[in-house]
């Protein structure tokens, strides 16, 4: 039996929320109190990584927290700059008589996976392979507890909007998708429309890369109907949108985003943009073959699905690793 208690853990990434996240809700659903390295990778390893895997132990910059022994058990690393850190911490504890580390990479890590003790994608990646775990969505750290208790506290402030209520959670251009003014009107008018026509009204939150220019459409564009836009002060109330919502409209620019609303079992539409990949097509025909989201027209439906819940399977996956490690240190 594995005592958690005594099982150390470390999150490393570049600190960006899109890849920490991941990583420490693995951790949370392992039972884990992780430690946080937040790393800065410098020449030539930052540009050549992860193909530059010589001299690792010089890979790190002081700007970054350190990466070195004590080793943890167990490493969670998501990002391209953390895949040194991982790296290195495999190749420093398979020696003999080490208390190896357990290193999960959550993405594809570009190199061959057998370097690594597990790798988490998607299956939109299209990546197999034995120590390859294939996920529906995102990994997150979405929970009904999290959900409930993040409602609770938002809840005061959207009392007086009336049900039913619409998380609205807006991304903005990305590599492969477009998100301007242009895009944002008739967006705008769509959720002013679907508030007036149900009676209801809409819980708002922009994203870093939405912009000012869309937001500003957007406020224009909501203003004489319910609605509650986060303006990007204080702490996101993202996670008590998603708890108080009847259903979530969200774009289709973020395979987080849509995943963390299909985490909560309730209707999720989807709103299409200009651009797009294969990989993304792949991802949202998916689920939609799965039964979680549909596209977002303006109309409403209600349906059910199971939430979508892919970290369970993970962290056993994990923890089967983690047994087999402690009894090869015996």
């Amino acid at each position: 039996m594995l005592d958690k208690s005594q099982v150390t853990c470390w999150v490393v990434s570049d600190g960006k929320a899109g890849m920490e996240n991941p990583c420490l809700g693995l951790a949370e659903k392992l039972g884990l109190t992780p430690i946080v390295k937040r790393v800065r990778v410098r020449s030539p390893w930052r540009q050549l990584s992860p193909f530059l895997r010589a001299g690792l132990r010089w890979a790190f910059s002081a700007k970054g927290d350190p990466i070195g022994p004590p080793w943890p058990d167990l490493l969670i690393a998501s990002g391209r700059q953390s895949l040194a850190a991982a790296l290195y911490a495999r190749r420093a504890t398979m020696g003999w008589g080490a208390k190896r580390t357990v290193t999960v990479y959550i993405q594809n890590p570009v190199i061959d996976p057998s370097r690594f003790d597990l790798v988490v994608v998607p299956r939109h990646d299209l990546l197999t392979g034995p120590n390859i775990m294939t996920t529906r969505g995102s990994l997150h750290r979405v929970t009904p507890e999290l959900l409930r208790g993040e409602a609770e506290k938002l809840r005061p402030q959207v009392a007086h909007l009336p049900s039913p209520r619409f998380a609205v959670l807006i991304g903005g251009s990305n590599a492969v998708y477009q998100l301007t003014p242009r895009e944002m009107l008739p967006l705008a008018m769509r959720l002013h429309a679907l508030a007036k026509t149900t009676g209801g009204s809409l819980l708002v939150t922009p994203s870093r890369r939405t912009g000012r220019e869309n937001l500003a459409v957007l406020q224009a564009g909501l203003q004489d109907v319910p609605a509650y836009i986060w303006d990007g002060t204080g702490a996101n109330p993202y996670f008590g949108m998603l708890g108080l919502a009847d259903a979530v409209i969200v774009t289709c620019d973020s395979v987080n985003l849509a995943s963390e609303a299909c985490s909560t079992g309730k209707p999720v539409y989807v709103v299409d943009l200009p651009g797009g990949s294969d990989k993304f097509r792949r991802f949202h025909q998916a689920m939609r073959d799965d039964g979680l989201t549909r596209p977002f027209d303006g109309t409403l439906e209600n349906w059910n699905y199971t939430p979508l819940d892919d970290m369970a399977q993970v962290a056993d996956r994990v923890e089967r690793l983690m047994r087999g490690r402690a009894a090869s240190n015996l």
